[in-house]
């Protein structure tokens, strides 16, 4: 592959450093022999699938991606990638994803778009589940810090009412999510009900207990913690720079990456 410098829209702030941090990651954990891609949603996942596009058409040609909800199929389709589902490929090598906000230990928020069901689909089939965001959702505390909107819930419409008084019972001030640009509830792709509850930070502080008691509430479809599934994250920073936060613990901070370089692929 060219080493040529790349031929790049011109990014500031944020922006630039949300891509620096999606190249970081396509480059550090999306290789030659991962046939089988996992596509999020979010801000920084155009810049993924902008940075795998850079990997070549002869290497994608080969490859197979799967979208977590409307954005990222639609991200698919038009960069001309193979698009495919979950049904035909439930092993998948690599996931890269959005978040809401991660903790240190990388369990995460997610479902702001209400497409949790399908991410942590996709996130828990995958070898290797990574997520990517901007500084806004690295958190130095508990779950809840910085979104403070509550624990995504997908609940059957039905059953939306008496889960939200089960919520409450555990702990939780649930709130039905409605659409802002229709009247009526935001309705998810499989049709379901979308509960946002906000629980104390001493419950927050223990996201597997919680995501247990609540999944087990009947009429709960899945809930927005993701715990113990991402490998990795990497946030783009404000001053350009990006933060790489590995499972095992280790912090990488102030990276800089030159994103004018055409990328390594291992």
């Amino acid at each position: 592959m060219s080493s040529a410098p790349l031929q790049l829209a011109s990014l500031s702030g944020v922006e630039a450093a949300k891509r620096a941090a999606a190249y970081a990651a396509v480059d550090a954990h999306v290789g030659r022999n991962d046939r089988i891609i996992g596509i999020g949603s979010g801000s920084t996942v155009p810049y993924v699938v902008e940075r795998i596009v850079q990997q070549g058409k002869d290497l994608n040609a080969s490859r197979i991606f799967l979208p977590t909800g409307f954005q990222s199929k639609e991200l698919i389709v038009s960069n001309g990638l193979q698009l495919g589902d979950v049904d035909c490929h439930p092993i998948i090598d690599v996931t890269i994803d959005g978040a809401d906000e991660v903790d240190p230990a990388l369990n995460a928020i997610k479902g702001g778009g209400a497409c949790h069901l399908r991410e942590k689909v996709l996130a828990e089939a995958a070898k290797n589940f990574i997520v990517v965001a901007d500084y806004r959702k690295n958190s130095n505390g508990v779950l809840g810090t910085s979104w403070t909107q509550g624990v995504p819930v997908e609940a059957a419409e039905f059953a939306y009412s008496k889960v939200m008084r089960d919520l409450t019972k555990l702990g939780g001030k649930p709130v039905l999510r409605m659409g802002k640009a229709k009247a009526g509830p935001v309705v998810t792709d499989n049709g379901n009900f979308v509960i946002d509850a906000p629980f104390p930070p001493e419950q927050m502080a223990k996201p597997k207990e919680l995501l247990q008691q609540i999944k087990l509430l009947t009429g709960v479809i899945e809930v927005g913690l993701f715990v113990d599934c991402a490998k990795a994250a990497y946030f783009g920073n404000n001053d350009g720079t990006i933060t790489i936060k590995t499972v095992d613990g280790k912090v990488q901070e102030n990276v800089t990456f030159d994103v004018s370089k055409a990328p390594v692929v291992a």
